[in-house]
């Protein structure tokens, strides 16, 4: 398929490459131009401007958003709107909130274009070698990018049709409040270890959590891996990268009266790992760098909030 990305950050831009390792052709945009242009030794195509990019797409079009969610995907999609043809398909790969996203079907649908609202798991490492896609939106619009999505996922399970406009991005930001309840857990148990008589070889032991064990996962994975990368928690600062998608999952659920004390209590950590020397804060730190590429900062930085 040949089909066009927008946002060749992170996520955008290890999908693309995929993709064309895969044998799709891709039509790349960044408004960082250095960026769209470093991209074009990997077989992306680069576009100057989204304008440029949809005449570079022949209709019916195909158009991914990998862009930060609130004003950047709203940017993009006031702009993109009277670029495309009646027939054409938006799908938005950020992790938008699931009203804007029917909102921004509505938009599209007033020009007969489809919006796809896609949501995209597996951090950096998905995106590169296989992800997960839960997708709301009209079937027949998911039915033409199918099979993109099923070739970019980690298998043929990994693409999934949610249901109707909305619930692609739901889904994904249950999945993030699941996300930090299980990152919380394992950062807890990690400074348990820390804090006990014996010497244990942390790194050797979640490896062997990873073999057989009731919580075997890629996290406990990932842990380990940051653990060999960073054995000294020492220079490391609690401060924790927070994109706030899981706050909208806690204020819908409290709306409607579901308890979520998990879900809360990791969301308050989160907020808590703030310039404090707590070793479950680093673990976190660590590990949201692992899985989805978010800065680790040093205790002898100056951060900017």
């Amino acid at each position: 398929m040949r089909f066009g990305v927008i946002g060749l950050g992170k996520m955008g831009a290890n999908l693309a490459r995929q993709a064309v390792e895969k044998g799709h052709q891709v039509v790349g945009y960044d408004p960082r131009e250095k960026t769209t242009s470093d991209l074009a030794k990997d077989g992306i195509e680069p576009a100057t401007s989204l304008a440029d990019m949809v005449s570079k797409l022949r209709a019916p079009r195909v158009i991914f958003a990998y862009v930060p969610h609130g004003d950047a995907t709203e940017s993009v999609c006031q702009e993109l709107q009277p670029l495309l043809s009646a027939g054409d398909i938006v799908a938005d790969g950020g992790n938008s909130h699931w009203a804007d996203s029917q909102r921004r079907h509505a938009f599209f649908a007033e020009a007969s274009i489809w919006f796809l609202d896609v949501g995209t798991s597996g951090g950096v490492s998905g995106a590169r070698h296989g992800a997960c896609f839960m997708v709301g939106g009209d079937p027949q619009a998911y039915e033409v990018v199918a099979p993109l999505l099923k070739d970019l996922a980690v298998d043929e399970d990994g693409a999934f049709f949610a249901g109707p406009s909305g619930s692609g991005h739901f889904s994904k930001l249950v999945h993030n409040a699941i996300e930090f309840g299980m990152v919380q857990a394992i950062a807890e148990g990690v400074e348990l270890l820390q804090h006990s008589n014996f010497k244990l070889d942390l790194v050797g032991l979640l490896n062997n959590w990873m073999h057989g064990s009731v919580i075997r996962s890629w996290l406990v994975e990932l842990m380990g891996k940051a653990l060999a990368e960073h054995p000294d928690f020492g220079d490391l600062s609690t401060y924790v990268e927070d994109t706030g998608e899981v706050k909208w999952v806690l204020d819908w659920a409290l709306k409607q009266d579901i308890p979520l004390p998990v879900t809360s209590a990791s969301q308050t950590a989160l907020m808590e790992y703030r310039n404090l020397e707590w070793p479950a804060a680093k673990a976190v730190a660590l590990l949201r760098n692992q899985y989805g590429g978010h800065p680790v900062h040093l205790a002898s930085e100056r951060i900017r909030r």
